[in-house]
């Protein structure tokens, strides 16, 4: 058994900090790929020194105490992610769903290189699908200043939705100042109401399905009391990532009371 658990801990380590570190070298450094990492180092470190480890927790009742301990919190908190990640798993409805909206919110996800991450690309590709179902409604697209990027995140997810989609620049609305998904309503907020629309109408937000619970509760915070969750898909290979670092997110919004 103790062979078997050491390997188990050790193929579950490799796997961790190898997922981690190839998307911390793609440029994806958040907690949702330094925690794998970082988890997957401290499995690999039990697996190779689980033998002095078993004499040094056979030293003392308290020290099996602790061991114990750890190895029930670490079941606990992944019984905690598995629960968090089901609930994630009907988030939003899609575009074609969508009653009329007079406006579609499309919150900000990522640039790179003066393009959009693939987790932006497809709330903007969701977001054109919907626009396309429904001509008449304006699009806030939101993001402030990237650090190392000449444009704003507004700026190019205007321009991509203008060139991939061919959407009107008429249609567009930027707010293009902030920096969190808080500022990204509120500062939207004044922008939309000054284009005819109020934050009382009926609107569709467009986001990622790990991200719309959070932020659908944050739109209400600032007023958005008729918005529609709209789910994007997160592409496969950030996927996972994405949703551990939105579950640690989720617990820093509920403990700061964000909105």
């Amino acid at each position: 058994m103790t062979v078997v658990l050491r390997v188990l801990l050790g193929l579950a380590g490799a796997v961790l900090l190898v997922d981690g570190a190839v998307l911390m070298v793609l440029g994806h450094l958040d907690l949702g790929t330094m925690l794998p990492a970082a988890l997957g180092a401290v499995f690999l470190a039990l697996a190779a020194w689980w033998t002095p480890l078993a004499g040094w927790r056979h030293r003392g009742r308290r020290r099996q105490q602790l061991w114990r301990a750890g190895w029930w919190g670490l079941a606990a908190w992944m019984a905690s992610l598995g629960v968090f990640w089901a609930f994630l798993e009907n988030a939003g409805i899609p575009p074609a769903q969508v009653p009329p909206v007079q406006a579609i919110v499309v919150l900000g996800g990522g640039i790179q290189n003066g393009q959009p991450r693939p987790a932006l690309a497809a709330r903007l590709d969701t977001a054109a699908a919907l626009a396309r179902l429904q001509p008449t409604a304006l699009i806030a697209v939101c993001g402030g200043e990237v650090w190392g990027e000449t444009h704003t995140e507004a700026e190019v997810m205007a321009r991509y939705l203008q060139q991939r989609h061919g959407v009107a620049a008429g249609r567009l609305v930027l707010e293009a100042e902030s920096t969190s998904t808080a500022l990204n309503l509120a500062l939207g907020r004044p922008l939309l109401l000054a284009r005819g629309v109020p934050a009382t109408a009926p609107l569709a937000l467009v986001t990622s399905d790990f991200h719309l619970p959070r932020a659908l509760r944050i739109a209400r915070g600032h007023g958005f009391t008729a918005m529609v969750p709209v789910a994007a898909p997160t592409p496969l290979a950030t996927r996972y990532n994405a949703r551990l670092r939105e579950y640690f997110a989720t617990l820093s919004s509920w403990v700061l009371r964000e909105a």
